[in-house]
């Protein structure tokens, strides 16, 4: 099998599909808060394109020029006065740019950062909000108890007598923590399950049925002549009914817990970037890696994807708030050191420092798409 022969059997066509309308969506709401602050302000926006590249369809509306564009990688606004200026041409007949004194640019601090900090908060008001909605329809998975979801026929967890439905509370007669550390990274605590049937010896696993707790002990071999053992179990995070306003605060927990384990990967990223390091790393994914976990979503359950959906919006929020000249946070960046300073960067200053961020995050994406293609070699 070659290189696109792999590629094309990780990805299903209806999985390319649910990829590009969840971050279709997903990049739509982000510039269409940029394009609400602005115009909220008083601040024109020529246009708004869903999608990049080739414009197939236009429309003006209240003064701005809608677009359907041909590649649906994302989408755009152009803002009033937050693009250079041409100030007529050179000795040598090249054209001269300056900062713009209109729109954008007449904003005070506080406004041009309200413009460009909407697009991250829209996608982390949704992440909240799906996650909330799923909280509230499918209960609130409890980090220290793992429910037995099916049981092998004839399996040495049949043996012992398990059954779909069980909930392990303690294990070798320890209670099961929230948080634990597996593989050399912070998982919660039901995962301990996996971790302590990868040793040899005596287990004990506390068992909650019918409200009642009995114990089941046991002696375990992980592996026996080479062959490793399975209990026969499928398991995963007991769940608990919530209300819409546990949700909601279990929702915002989640999202705040999530940004060091975002900055973590990011900075791993950056890391593996700068050593040219291709090998596997699950917490980053690029365009096929994250086609690939959609198309395994949308054979799961629409549940996946919704959870899908609260992971993508929450990194588009996280990566466009790094403070790299071109991103969002990047420019909240150049605003907030103008208003220190009491005058922006000259024109040919924030030019270069633009351009260093452009070149960045343009090598991060194709490092990114390298390594992820490297995995089918």
């Amino acid at each position: 099998m070659n290189v696109l022969q792999g590629i094309a059997a990780a990805l299903t066509p209806l999985g390319l599909l649910w990829t590009v309308l969840i971050i279709g969506l997903a990049t739509f709401l982000h510039e269409l808060a940029h394009y609400a602050l602005a115009r909220w302000q008083g601040v024109a926006v020529k246009s708004f394109s869903v999608g990049m590249g080739p414009v197939l369809l236009r429309r003006d509306w209240r003064g701005t020029e809608w677009r359907l564009s041909l590649l649906p990688i994302g989408g755009y606004v152009e803002i009033d006065g937050m693009a250079p200026v041409e100030d007529g041409m050179n000795a040598q007949g090249q054209p001269v740019y300056r900062h713009p004194t209109h729109g954008f640019a007449r904003l005070r601090a506080w406004g041009k950062v309200a413009v460009l900090l909407a697009g991250p908060l829209m996608n982390l008001l949704l992440a909240i909000g799906l996650m909330t909605v799923t909280f509230t329809a499918q209960g609130i998975p409890a980090p220290d108890r793992a429910r037995i979801e099916s049981v092998q026929a004839g399996s040495r967890a049949a043996a012992l007598g398990l059954q779909a439905g069980d909930v392990v509370t303690a294990i070798d007669g320890q209670d099961i923590p929230d948080r634990v550390t597996v593989g050399g990274a912070a998982a919660p605590g039901w995962e301990s399950l996996r971790d302590s049937l990868g040793r040899a010896g005596s287990r004990t696993l506390s068992v909650e049925r019918g409200g009642q707790t009995r114990t089941v002990a046991f002696d375990w071999q992980p592996t026996v002549n080479g062959q490793r053992q399975l209990l026969g179990i499928r398991y995963g995070p007991d769940v608990q009914p919530a209300s819409v306003p546990v949700a909601l605060g279990t929702a915002l927990t989640t999202t705040v817990e999530a940004v060091p384990q975002v900055l973590r990967a990011f900075g791993n990223l950056f890391a593996r970037l700068f050593t040219l390091n291709l090998s596997s790393d699950e917490s980053v994914s690029g365009p096929i890696g994250t086609a690939q976990i959609v198309s395994q979503a949308a054979a799961t359950s629409p549940w996946a994807l919704v959870q899908v959906g609260v992971l993508l919006n929450l990194s588009l929020a996280f990566f466009n708030l790094l403070p790299i000249p071109g991103l969002d946070g990047g420019r909240i960046l150049l605003v907030l050191f103008g208003a220190l300073r009491g005058r922006p960067l000259t024109f040919s200053q924030e030019q270069a420092v633009n351009l260093l961020g452009f070149g960045l995050v343009m090598t991060l994406m194709l490092f990114v798409v390298v390594r992820d293609v490297s995995r089918f070699f």
